[in-house]
């Protein structure tokens, strides 16, 4: 939407695809932050809070290059220095395990915070998502994905949904076959376009023109078709029998999770999709994403990528998974209750009587919400979200009373 139709600036209109959130729904979304944070918490992932701009080379440094056209840049007025604002917590997570902790072992962090895009990543999507993450750092197995995609659907049905599929990869798979066929990079990056658009047209014609023989052919454009429940797992061993011994262990551990998964999460659905390789250049192992039925967008994604503190100076074993809480609390349904800015409020008149004050004082400090009806707006109670009001009895003792 322009910002001058007419040929007219009108101020309050917001860019494309960036939102505010108004009453209560700015209520219900800081409520869902403190839920995942306190979930993620007693999992025990310290909270970390990086800042909204950086130096450009740190915010853009190995796996996270493909952030570049999604970030806003900027000239830095003391340094001269350009700066980027931060598209993607993930690399700032990476670069804090890396280079300010510098822990040995597993360390487990978690966040929240605004980031800013220059484009939305999907058509629906919004440029200036809350996002929230966790990541687990200094363990290569398949426990630690194993917890982290746990702990991604602890988040998400603690959230208020309540059906949770999930979709489960392995870009391993991928990048094994394409070295076995000796692809170049042009033409591995061509497949990987065409498999993530499931263009199955477009494969085999660009299989056509690949110098590699009718083995290597018939795994890589089977990767399109490999999707689906358990019985995947199965097809997959078949159909890619004899491929690099990295393939059929990148089968076995996502067997290995699907397994763990159903034991501790069974309402999960799971759904293998062999080739599924979104952050194909970012992701070195296991990739996944989760969607409940009706929303065609995902709630959260994540997988490994190890070794992303290589260029802060320490690589790193990693894994983690992030979600938009604008997003998700869109997901859970609309608003439920009243368009007022609060909800079950007491009302108090404006006076300077202590014993009124100390009364306010007492509610407050218990939990209730008292609300003062100043002067002239007395009978806007109600409107106020007010279902009660502090009332002096004969005494002096201030009581409440409903409306």
């Amino acid at each position: 939407m322009s910002n001058k139709p007419g040929g007219v600036d009108i101020p309050w209109l917001l860019p494309d695809s960036v939102e505010e959130l108004l009453p209560p729904a700015a209520s219900e979304l800081e409520a869902l932050r403190r839920t995942a944070l306190e979930i993620s918490n007693r999992w025990g992932y310290a909270l970390i809070m990086p800042p909204t701009i950086e130096y450009l080379e740190s915010l853009l440094s190995g796996a996270a290059h493909d952030l570049d056209l999604q970030t806003f840049k900027l000239t830095d007025q003391l340094s001269g220095r350009m700066m980027g604002v931060r598209a993607d917590i993930t690399p700032q997570a990476a670069r804090i395990d890396a280079h300010q902790l510098r822990q040995e072992g597993p360390v487990r962090l978690c966040y929240t915070g605004t980031v800013l895009r220059t484009r939305p990543d999907e058509p629906a999507g919004s440029r200036n998502p809350l996002q929230m993450g966790a990541e687990l750092y200094g363990h290569a197995g398949v426990e630690s994905d194993i917890e982290v995609i746990s702990l991604m659907a602890e988040v998400l049905y603690a959230s208020g949904i309540e059906s949770l599929h999930l979709d489960l990869g392995h870009v391993g798979i991928f990048r094994a076959l394409a070295r076995d066929a000796g692809l170049e990079a042009d033409d591995e990056a061509r497949l990987w376009d065409a498999l993530q658009r499931k263009a199955t047209a477009d494969i085999q014609a660009l299989m056509d023109t690949l110098q590699v023989d009718a083995v290597h052919r018939d795994r890589l454009s089977a990767l399109a078709t490999l999707s689906g429940g358990s019985e995947t797992m199965d097809e997959a061993r078949r159909v890619l029998a004899g491929a690099p011994s990295s393939v059929m262990e990148a089968l076995d551990a996502l067997s290995t999770i699907a397994q763990s998964l159903q034991r501790w999460s069974p309402t999960l659905t799971l759904h293998f999709d062999l080739g599924e390789l979104r952050g194909y250049r970012y992701h070195t192992g296991v990739v996944f994403a989760a969607y409940t039925p009706g929303e065609s967008l995902e709630l959260a994604r994540g997988g490994r990528y190890d070794d992303i503190g290589a260029v802060f100076g320490r690589a790193r074993p990693a894994t983690g998974f992030s979600t938009d809480l604008k997003a998700l609390l869109k997901a859970i349904g609309p608003t439920k209750g009243s368009q007022s800015f609060v909800e079950g409020a007491i009302g108090a008149p404006w006076s300077a009587n202590e014993a009124l004050r100390a009364a306010i004082r007492a509610h407050r400090q218990a939990g209730d919400v008292v609300v003062w009806l100043l002067p002239g707006h007395e009978h806007a109670a109600a409107a106020m979200g007010c279902d009660r009001r502090l009332v002096e009895d004969d005494s002096g003792q201030w009581r409440v009373e409903p409306l």
